[in-house]
């Protein structure tokens, strides 16, 4: 697989240091090429801003820094390095010819962003393509490469297990999310996991996961995110909360394939390309 690592860092740092007032523009420019694979109605940069970016319309003295930071540790260099070690890990499984990586600074006052999703996030939904986001804390600058591989895993799944939005299921769901950070583990060793499976623990980490249980067979991606992402995100986008924590589904889905591996032997490059329902059965999980 070729990947095409886009360089965002530089015309970002440039629009940084221009004048405040032609820094939206600058941003539409820079994300005109993606704008067609993001569903959401509106204007990039109101997106961009909703989604956790950095702010385009103020001056804020962290921001350059932060970028120069990224540079000088070579982010891009990282994401390019962990995803070839991703593609060749995977060799066996059917991979799409190119993959195009956009990578935008986050915004550190967003409390969604730096609080609910631990300060990095990303989407590998549009095909060919993976989006991520960060403010590279001390904590997060080394794990945007592994985040980059997350989103990755998601595209390999799903070029071998069938995604089909109209009859995709709450397990099938949360199972990504927990073998994609199961695979990244695997890669790359436990220190490289994502903040989201921990997130959850004791009581409510039981409540969650006798939801996400009892839905595991809902179908339909009007309804699996909000068990994946919880309720923050549900409200977020104009539905009901199921009474799922923040981020739950991560920790359901990755404690789930660790079962899963545990009884059947597989590892997480192996289950990579087995459906939800095939994994839980050959597990004794259920039937």
């Amino acid at each position: 697989m070729e990947f095409i690592i886009h360089d965002t860092l530089t015309p970002t740092a440039a629009m940084l240091r221009g004048p405040l007032d032609r820094r939206p523009d600058a941003l539409r420019e820079m994300l005109a090429p993606i704008r067609d694979a993001i569903p959401m109605p509106g204007d990039i940069v109101d997106i961009h801003h909703n989604g956790g970016g950095f702010r385009a319309d103020a001056d804020d003295p962290r921001y350059l820094p932060a970028l120069e930071r990224m540079i000088e540790a070579d982010v891009l260099g990282q994401v390019r390095r962990e995803l070839t070690r991703a593609s060749e890990r995977l060799s066996e499984a059917k991979q799409g010819d190119t993959l195009d990586v956009w990578f935008v600074m986050g915004n550190p006052d967003d409390e969604h962003l730096m609080t609910t999703a631990g300060g990095y996030y990303g989407m590998g939904g549009a095909p060919g393509m993976i989006y991520l986001l960060a403010w590279p804390s001390d904590e997060v600058i080394g794990k945007i490469a592994h985040l980059a591989v997350h989103e990755f895993h998601h595209g390999v799944r799903y070029a071998n297990v069938e995604w089909n939005p109209a009859t995709v299921t709450v397990g099938e769901h949360v199972l990504a999310e927990g073998l994609a950070e199961a695979f990244v583990r695997e890669l790359s060793g436990p220190q490289a996991v994502g903040p989201w499976s921990s997130m959850v623990t004791g009581e409510r980490y039981d409540v969650a996961y006798e939801k996400i249980m009892a839905a595991f067979d809902l179908a339909g991606m009007r309804n699996t995110p909000a068990y994946v992402l919880g309720d923050s995100a549900t409200r977020n986008f104009g539905q009901e909360p199921r009474g799922i924590p923040d981020m739950a589904g991560y920790a359901v889905g990755l404690r789930l394939v660790d079962q899963i591996m545990a009884a059947t032997g597989l590892t997480a490059t192996e289950a990579s390309v087995l459906p939800a329902a095939e994994l839980m059965r050959r597990a004794g999980l259920r039937g």
